[in-house]
C-alpha cells in the first residue's frame, strides 16, 4: 500500500467550515464574523460543496438560506436530525451538521485526507498498480489549541464524530485514528507526489510532539507518504499563535510553484525574517532538482486591533475547485496581491472575500476551512 496526501489544487468533493457561536471566541463580535462567514461559504458554493459544522443547525440554516430562497432544496432522504442538506441546480450542496467546538479552526481541528493505493514492487523504487481502486481515509490527527495554548476539547472530538454521524456524506472515506500524533493541517502544504513544506517552529514545537525533526520525518512519510521534505527556519507574523503555520507564509501552488510573503519596507519589524526566508525559499530544489519558480505576495498593510498587530497575510488563499478564494484587508494591497494570484493560478477565477474579521482572532480565511478531495 502506497500513501498520497493530496494537494489542495486536486479536485475537492466539499470543504468543511465551523460556524462561529456564543460559546466561542466571537461572541463579542459575532455579528460582524457570521457576516464574513456567509460571504466566504457563499462564495465556494459557487464553485463546489460546503459542510458546515453548527452548534445549531435551526440558527444557521436560518443565516444562510433565508426562508423566501427558492434556490436551495432540501434533500428530503437525509434522516438524521443533527443533519440536513440542501442542493441547487448545479447539483452543488449545502450540508449542515450539529457538533459541538470551542471554536471554528477547521483547518487544525478538521481530517486530512490521504489517497492509498495498493501497489506492488516491479523492481527497486518502481511500482506498477495492482488495481485502479483507491482508498480515501480521513486522518484525525490530535489537536492541542497550538501546543496548549487554547481549550480544545471539543474541537478534537469533530472529525470522529463528523464521520460518525454524516456516514452518508463521507460513505466513500475511511477513519484513522491517530489523536497521539499532534499535527495541524495549516501547518504542512503538499504537491500532491510526496513533497511537505513546512515550518521548524511549529512541527518541532516541544508543546506538539516531544520528537526530532528525524522522527517527525519518519511519521510524515508513514502516515502522509512524504518523501520529500522543505523545512523553513525562518518567517514569522507578529500577532500569529501558530508557531508560524506554513499557509501563513508560502504556499505550493503546483508541483514547481510557491507563492510566499514578502517584505520591502526595512521599516518593518517582520522585514529580517522575511528576508531570510526568502532566502531559504530560492535554494529549495523539487524532487526533480530544479528550483521553484516563485511568486511574492506583498506584506499586508499592518493592521492594530486592541493595541497589536495582528497577522494579515495574502498567503492564506484557499484553492478551491475552478477557483481560488484570497482574503483581502480593505487595502490597496489587495488587487496587487490578486493580480500575483492569477499568475501563480492563470487557469483559475481569483474570488476576494473582506477577512478582516477573522484577523481579529489571529486567523484568516485558509484557517476557518478544510478541503475533502474527491
Amino acid at each position: 500500500m502506497k500513501l498520497r496526501l493530496p494537494a489542495e489544487w486536486e479536485c475537492q468533493e466539499f470543504v468543511m467550515l465551523a460556524f462561529p457561536h456564543s460559546q466561542t471566541d466571537w461572541s463579542y463580535m459575532l455579528d460582524e464574523v457570521c457576516r464574513c462567514y456567509y460571504n466566504v461559504i457563499h462564495t465556494i458554493l459557487k464553485y463546489e460543496s460546503v459542510l458546515v459544522v453548527c452548534h445549531n443547525t435551526d440558527e444557521v440554516r436560518n443565516y444562510l438560506l433565508p426562508e423566501n430562497n427558492s434556490d436551495w432544496q432540501k434533500d428530503l432522504s437525509v434522516n438524521n436530525e443533527k443533519m440536513e442538506r440542501f442542493t441547487n441546480k448545479n447539483n452543488i450542496s449545502l450540508i449542515l451538521i450539529e457538533i459541538e467546538t470551542n471554536d471554528t479552526w477547521a483547518r487544525d481541528f478538521g481530517g486530512i485526507t490521504v489517497f492509498e493505493y495498493e501497489y506492488a514492487e516491479l523492481h527497486k523504487d518502481t511500482y506498477y498498480p495492482i488495481n485502479q481502486h483507491i482508498n480515501k481515509t480521513v486522518l484525525d490527527f490530535g489537536f492541542n489549541g497550538w501546543g496548549l495554548k487554547f481549550a480544545s476539547n471539543l474541537d478534537n472530538l469533530v472529525t470522529s464524530k463528523l464521520l460518525t454521524k454524516a456516514k452518508s456524506i463521507f460513505a466513500k472515506y475511511r477513519y484513522k485514528d491517530l489523536r497521539n500524533i499532534i499535527l495541524e493541517g495549516g501547518s504542512i502544504e503538499s504537491d500532491g507526489q510526496g513533497t511537505i513544506l513546512t515550518t521548524e517552529q511549529c512541527l518541532l514545537s516541544q508543546n506538539r510532539n516531544y520528537l526530532s525533526k528525524n522522527k517527525i520525518e519518519k511519521l510524515l512519510t508513514k502516515h502522509l507518504g512524504a518523501n520529500h521534505f522543505l523545512w523553513l527556519k525562518n518567517g514569522a507574523l507578529q500577532g500569529d499563535d501558530t508557531d508560524s503555520h506554513i499557509d501563513t507564509l508560502a504556499r505550493l501552488c503546483n508541483k514547481n510553484t510557491i507563492t510566499y510573503i514578502q517584505c520591502t519596507d526595512t521599516s518593518d519589524p517582520h522585514y529580517d525574517e522575511l528576508i531570510a526566508m526568502e532566502a531559504e525559499l530560492k535554494v529549495f530544489k523539487t524532487k526533480e532538482g530544479l528550483p521553484y519558480l516563485l511568486i511574492p505576495l506583498p506584506m499586508a498593510d499592518e493592521v492594530i486591533f486592541e493595541g497589536e498587530r495582528i497577522p494579515a497575510t495574502y498567503a492564506n488563499f484557499l484553492i478551491i475547485n475552478d477557483a481560488v478564494v484570497m482574503p483581502s484587508y480593505n487595502s490597496p494591497k489587495d488587487e496587487i496581491a490578486k493580480s500575483q494570484l492569477e499568475k501563480a493560478f492563470p487557469d483559475r477565477t481569483i474570488e476576494m472575500v473582506n477577512c478582516l474579521p477573522l484577523i481579529k482572532q489571529h486567523g484568516s480565511l485558509h484557517c476557518i476551512t478544510m478541503q475533502f478531495p474527491k
